[in-house]
């Protein structure tokens, strides 16, 4: 019977969800350790070892395989109309003039605090990183 091993570390568990249903969706069994755990109590994660996802060792070229192509077809997976013509909003990416950005908070806080009033963005479009 093939054991499982550690596979990746996350701060947050959404970031452990996503790759687990990545995996999923590559028909590769995961499993997410400690993630109840530091929800109910933060200060646990560096003793525990923050949020775990695990896979049988068997699965684990196949899995570090699934999530690189993943990343590499993210930012193909986009519309080619990229911006409203009319957003509702101005802040939009100063590179490309896209709408479609959203907040990387993992630069900026410890274990979900923010810990700077400056955040950081990350245009989907043209993956133009800014602050504002």
């Amino acid at each position: 019977m093939s054991e499982l091993v550690k596979f990746k570390f996350y701060e947050t568990a959404l970031q452990a969800n996503r790759d687990k249903q990545i995996l999923a969706e590559s028909g590769i069994n995961s499993f997410i350790a400690n993630e109840q755990l530091i929800q109910s109590d933060w200060l646990l994660a560096q003793a525990v070892g923050g949020i775990q996802l695990q896979v049988f060792e068997e699965d684990l070229e196949k899995a570090q395989q699934a999530l690189e192509e993943y990343k590499e077809n993210e930012q193909f997976s986009l519309e080619v109309e990229h911006t409203i013509s009319d957003p509702e909003f101005d802040f939009v990416c100063p590179k490309c003039g896209s709408n479609h950005i959203y907040r990387d908070d993992s630069a900026t806080s410890f274990f979900g605090i923010s810990i700077l009033t400056s955040h950081k963005f990350v245009c989907y479009y043209c993956g133009n990183e800014f602050t504002h």
